[in-house]
């Protein structure tokens, strides 16, 4: 059967009410269209648990298991990986549900950054927790967790490896892989490279410049604005 990436838009979800837009009530149409032979339905989709709400490319496929009826939120977009053929489908989520239960995440992402990593490649580790701001709820980085706060899982120790694929004017173009799963993980991985994502929003006021030279701004001091 066919196997199709499709590159879903923010704003779309995946699963809807009956008689609402996502894109399970188009894919009829997209097998029409398409003179497939077989139904079409959804292997894998694009989650916030990496990006929140930015669009992350996934190239593989979201660190986050996912069924047939994955609920994405509206405001990610990404590759949407489509099948025609339930065998493959099956067998596929049984990869990537074997691969996260050992620990492994078969995920690629691509970002494009404001400001160029000072290395090529590297590793970006850190522990990662909630913390209250105000109204909301925010994820910041504990740069030295300790072992009781990881012990009763307040913080979660995180990983992610880049390489740098590309750079101009200031911007470049990263490849992402992360080896842990946590809410809005790459984002906030990404401010600590000193390299907002761009189109970020929510973090990208933790980079502050002085003279053209970026620096680190602690989570509270920044209030959150529409990236320039």
């Amino acid at each position: 059967g066919a196997l199709l990436a499709l590159s879903k838009p923010p704003g779309l979800p995946v699963t809807g009410r009956p008689g609402e837009l996502s894109l399970s009530a188009l894919l009829p149409a997209l097998r029409r269209r398409l003179d497939l032979p077989a139904e079409l339905h959804v292997v894998k989709a694009p989650t916030r648990y990496n990006w929140g709400v930015l669009g992350g490319v996934s190239v593989a496929a979201s660190p986050h298991p996912g069924l047939r009826a994955i609920a994405t939120p509206r405001e990610c977009s990404g590759l949407v990986l489509l099948s025609g053929c339930h065998r493959a489908t099956d067998q596929l989520q049984q990869f990537f549900t074997a691969a996260r239960r050992r620990g492994q995440f078969p995920a690629t992402y691509c970002a494009v950054t404001v400001g160029v990593p000072a290395e090529a490649q590297g590793e970006i580790r850190t522990g990662l927790r909630w913390q209250q701001q105000g109204d909301t709820a925010a994820v910041v980085p504990v740069l030295s967790p300790g072992r009781r706060s990881l012990a009763r899982k307040e913080v979660k120790s995180t990983l992610t490896r880049y390489r740098v694929l590309g750079a101009a004017g200031g911007c470049a173009l990263l490849q992402l892989q992360p080896k842990t799963a946590f809410p809005q993980q790459l984002p906030v991985h990404l401010t600590l490279l000193l390299c907002p994502a761009l189109g970020d929003h929510e973090h990208s006021s933790r980079v502050g410049r002085v003279l053209g030279v970026p620096f680190l701004l602690p989570p509270e001091a920044a209030r959150t604005h529409t990236q320039v």
